[in-house]
């Protein structure tokens, strides 16, 4: 087979939409550096296997380029099928019926005439009383009636619940290690399961440990699962040129670093930046030069502006085992805690939530720093609405920030409310032992099959009051809240940072061209020569002649007279405030 992917010479994106720059079915498109380099030598050898990436990501789009690329090709036949609609179908026999509709949409999909006459020829009414082998029997079919070897992408397929997940990959299974070329037994020669997750995480949620000992795995015949991979500079460069090529309006090179530093290439991101300056700020006035600038206010537009790209990634944070994971990345820790597995690590990396850091002691961060915002702003949605207005751009008289009352009112609110993390907890457990004992229930009376589902339901409905923190992540989070809610946009910008094992998170206020960097420890997780070095180099790195080190100390058997300290000290030249809370 020639190499498909050489032949993907462009990959598709979808477009900025700038009105007048394109027509709606045009899109701006790339020199591709691979996005899946092994995908045609998993084709050759008849590997079934698994691409998962993100939402947004272009998945969807790949598999089609992919699809026709393999057409064109001429040596095998391909087609995509999406799995998204069953995303509500819990009972297993109905979801069989409906993949087996998905195929046929998919047949008809195709831009070849050999596949797409199949939907109008296949019979496949008389599998239908034979819901546990009826996928199977038609891809054997399929595979009979063409005269090419047969290559599926079945794209969403993390949307299949439980027990159809299980009866979708057991057929699969035995087609694939039954496969011959002999007409009862041809079976596509390679197939993909494309998602947002990896196949352990199929493996998680539909094996759980209780079950491990039984019927031989279905998931045996994965050979191996692929990523997709962000865009680089260079990638963001080239996309950004075909609108200077198309329209004359140029890029600043400051501008596309730019926008690499806070998308780091994450495609919907890159996209709506552009589209922001483009649309929203310039109104298609292409004389205009976009500017860095010009894509920091595009920054701070997206993420006040709450796209629906965000809500899954916010959804996500309500989960258990997502919070689980991001207690430790909020505060920096080193380690994470003993029920915090490696699936669980894997499962909110496969989300596109966090990344591996950029250096040895860094071991996860978020995907980009738009992302690390919106953690951030979702974690402390509640804790700044018990924030009084009264506090609301206090500090701020629209020359300079009062850093030094600001923190010191901290000191007096975290005094006062530093103990509502203990009801909070009191309140998430009991929240949580009555979500067990419904699943429990519903299950036992054999109202509902899927707990997972009814799982996701009740969280729905009290999504707010689950959304639980470590007490020392908390402590972190309230004065994220408290800054937040008392600078209230007054800021021109707070810039946070933080991740695995740095033991540190960093803040810095920008205001009126003014730098105020903020580092926050936990008492006893790091020396206090350490934590003041640390500081000093993120001073050097915001060019602050001036800085704070918030350290909270969370011993119950210290007075608050002990916690609460204001110290100040002079280092190589610069002003530290130490401030105790």
């Amino acid at each position: 087979m020639s190499d498909i992917i050489s032949q993907i010479n462009m990959r598709h994106i979808r477009s900025f939409n700038i009105a007048g720059a394109c027509k709606p079915s045009e899109h701006y498109m790339l020199p591709a550096v691979p996005r899946l380099p092994e995908v045609n030598d998993l084709i050759d050898e008849k590997y079934y296997f698994v691409i998962h990436a993100p939402r947004q990501s272009g998945k969807t789009t790949c598999l089609k380029i992919l699809t026709d690329t393999i057409n064109s090709d001429g040596k095998y036949y391909a087609f995509c099928c999406s799995l998204a609609s069953l995303s509500t179908t819990v009972d297993y026999k109905t979801a069989m019926g409906e993949i087996v509709d998905e195929i046929n949409v998919g047949l008809i999909s195709s831009k070849v005439d050999e596949i797409r006459k199949l939907a109008f020829t296949f019979d496949s009414r008389h599998y239908m009383t034979r819901p546990v082998i009826k996928i199977r029997l038609m891809l054997n079919e399929l595979c009979q009636t063409l005269d090419r070897e047969l290559v599926i992408f079945f794209d969403e397929a993390d949307c299949l619940h439980e027990e159809p997940l299980i009866k979708f990959l057991s057929q699969i299974r035995n087609g694939y290690i039954d496969r011959s070329d002999s007409p009862g037994t041809r079976f596509p020669r390679s197939l993909a399961l494309a998602g947002m997750r990896d196949i352990r995480d199929y493996l998680t949620k539909i094996r759980p440990q209780e079950m491990s000992k039984g019927p031989v795995s279905p998931f045996n015949v994965k050979a191996k699962s692929l990523t997709l991979s962000d865009f680089t500079l260079e990638e963001i460069n080239t996309l950004y040129s075909q609108h200077t090529a198309e329209t004359g309006q140029v890029f600043q090179p400051e501008a596309v670093y730019r926008a690499w530093y806070w998308t780091e290439g994450q495609p919907w991101l890159v996209c709506a930046l552009a589209q922001n300056v483009i649309v929203q700020q310039f109104k298609n006035d292409y004389s205009k030069t976009v500017t860095e600038d010009d894509i920091d206010r595009a920054t701070q537009d997206l993420i006040l502006s709450n796209p629906t790209h965000f809500d899954s990634l916010i959804e996500r944070l309500r989960e258990t085992r997502v919070r689980k994971v991001m207690d430790s990345v909020v505060i920096g820790s080193s380690f994470f805690p003993d029920e915090v597995s490696d699936d669980d690590v894997k499962y909110v990396t496969d989300l596109g939530l966090l990344k591996p850091g950029s250096h040895a002691r860094e071991s996860l961060r978020p995907s980009n720093p738009i992302y690390g915002e919106l953690i951030l702003r979702a974690l402390t949605s509640n804790l700044q609405k018990k924030i009084p207005d009264v506090l609301t751009s206090k500090w701020m008289d629209g020359t300079s920030l009062d850093m030094d009352s600001l923190l010191k009112a901290f000191q007096i609110y975290w005094r006062e409310n530093s103990e509502a993390k203990t009801k909070t907890r009191t309140k998430a457990t009991e929240l949580d032992n009555l979500l067990n004992d419904t699943v429990a229930k519903a299950l036992q009376n054999h109202v509902i099959t899927d707990k997972y589902m009814l799982h996701e339901m009740i969280v729905n409905n009290i999504k707010d009051q689950l959304i639980d923190v470590s007490s020392e992540t908390y402590a972190h989070l309230v004065l994220f809240a408290f800054l937040q809610r008392v600078l209230n946009g007054g800021a021109d910008f707070i810039q946070r940072e933080y991740a695995l094992g740095m033991t540190k998170s960093d803040i810095c206020i920008s205001y009126k061209d003014v730098r105020y960097p903020l580092e926050i420890k936990i008492k006893g997780v790091m020396s206090r020569e350490e934590s003041l070095d640390q500081l000093l180099g993120y001073m050097d790195k915001c060019g602050s002649s001036a800085g704070w080190l918030i350290v909270f100390d969370r011993d119950v058997m210290k007075s608050w007279e002990e916690k609460l300290f204001w110290e100040t000290m002079d280092r190589n030249g610069k002003t530290i405030r130490v401030v105790g809370c």
